[in-house]
């Protein structure tokens, strides 16, 4: 197997050409997950203040441990919005992710509620004012990314990884598992040869499980998931094939492991196939450009490999606190594009308000949509009629395509 660059090399400054043949890994999380018990809470935290004011301002972490939450942050929104209220709304989360455990209960944790207003020091330089646009709320970088790897433009590796985890996750909420608890993790390695993903070598699923059952009883629950999810001929042999490597997972959830938001990034994102910003996502609203310009950039690479401008596609963007437009505006499409990059870069920009308002008004972010994005990935979803995922849409492609003739 010949050994080249990293697929991102040239991104990230080495050379121009990719490695062809190689071997790569990503992970997913479950809802179940203790981080992804965090991301949910702090998601529907977000949903609970955009229903009730779309321009409510919100930054919420959770922390998750034995039968205890712990919510903190800053908000600026209705005053209806109580400590209470938003003990409901974790204790709901919990509860509609399934957790009824001994350790771990959506009716009989603590919960501790630590939100306090927005600093006025943040909201002065963020808010619009007279002439003033509205600035970005943070500094930051962020990335977007798309491949023509699967139908829905996601690396194969993170896109498998997610759809075994949501399967079993189904099968769970349905009863047609009902001896699988909420707590589970995926990982996939696959072969790609000529650039190409071309099967699975390993495949790894934990999850947790009633004590009454062993291992290889867990093993032949997953095992039609797997085989379901994978394109035939993909499976990998049966020695790699590890489920539960330990050999039991009872106890799990944030009764095995804390949670914290924000902790499973790459599992957001593109599972490490591409470049990842500084900031998570989950626990902010949509003026927090750690979020909307990071949905943004998966718009724009989207349309960009979908319209046939390119193979795959990865674009930063930059931004300064209080400032409204982007510092900057980085294409690279890993030398498969069909069009100039300093061109396409332009296009883009003539075809989407990159500020923070014109984000959120182009894609409509200022509604209560998030939560339902926690788990198994912000990107590769499909857009919803209520305007969830309304970053996957493939609504420039005619624009590019008249663009570039």
């Amino acid at each position: 197997m010949t050994v080249v660059d990293a697929p991102w090399s040239r991104c990230t400054g080495g050379s121009t050409m990719s490695k062809q043949n190689y071997l790569f890994t990503s992970e997913s999380v479950s809802e179940g997950h203790p981080d992804k018990v965090c991301d949910r809470i702090s998601d529907a935290i977000v949903d609970t203040f955009l229903e009730a004011d779309p321009n409510a301002r919100v930054a919420v972490e959770t922390l998750c441990t034995t039968n205890r939450i712990v919510l903190a942050g800053e908000v600026r929104g209705p005053a209806a919005i109580t400590a209470n209220t938003l003990e409901d709304v974790a204790r709901a989360a919990v509860r509609n992710i399934g957790y009824q455990q001994e350790g771990f209960h959506w009716k009989k944790a603590a919960i501790d509620v630590y939100v306090h207003s927005q600093s006025a020091d943040i909201a002065q330089g963020v808010d619009a004012a007279g002439n003033k646009d509205e600035g970005a709320g943070d500094q930051g970088i962020m990335f977007g990314y798309a491949c023509d790897e699967t139908a829905v433009f996601m690396p194969a590796p993170i896109f498998y990884a997610h759809a075994i985890l949501q399967s079993l996750a189904e099968a769970r909420h349905s009863g047609a598992e009902p001896l699988l608890g909420p707590d589970a993790k995926s990982q996939i390695t696959l072969q790609y040869e000529a650039g190409r993903p071309v099967r699975a070598t390993s495949v790894v699923v934990s999850t947790q499980h009633d004590a009454k059952l062993d291992q290889d009883a867990v093993r032949e629950i997953v095992r039609p998931h797997v085989l379901k999810i994978l394109p035939e001929g993909w499976m990998c042999e049966e020695p790699a094939f590890y489920v539960n490597p330990t050999g039991r997972f009872v106890i799990g959830g944030p009764d095995g492991d804390s949670g914290l938001t924000g902790r499973k990034i790459i599992v957001d994102t593109y599972g490490g196939a591409a470049p990842h910003g500084g900031g998570a996502f989950s626990g902010k609203d949509p003026t927090k450009v750690d979020r909307s310009a990071a949905y943004a950039a998966r718009y724009l690479a989207k349309n960009v490999v979908g319209a046939g401008l390119a193979s795959k596609c990865v674009i930063q963007l930059s931004y300064a606190i209080g400032v409204s437009k982007p510092l900057s505006v980085y294409v690279d499409t890993f030398g498969t594009a069909q069009v100039d990059e300093d061109r396409l870069s332009e296009v883009l920009q003539q075809l989407v308000d990159l500020s923070p308002r014109g984000i959120r008004t182009h894609l409509g972010l200022n509604r209560p949509i998030y939560e339902r994005t926690a788990a198994y990935g912000h990107f590769g979803r499909a857009p919803e009629a209520d305007g969830g995922f309304s970053w996957e849409k493939l609504d420039l492609v005619a624009s590019l395509k008249g663009a570039f003739g």
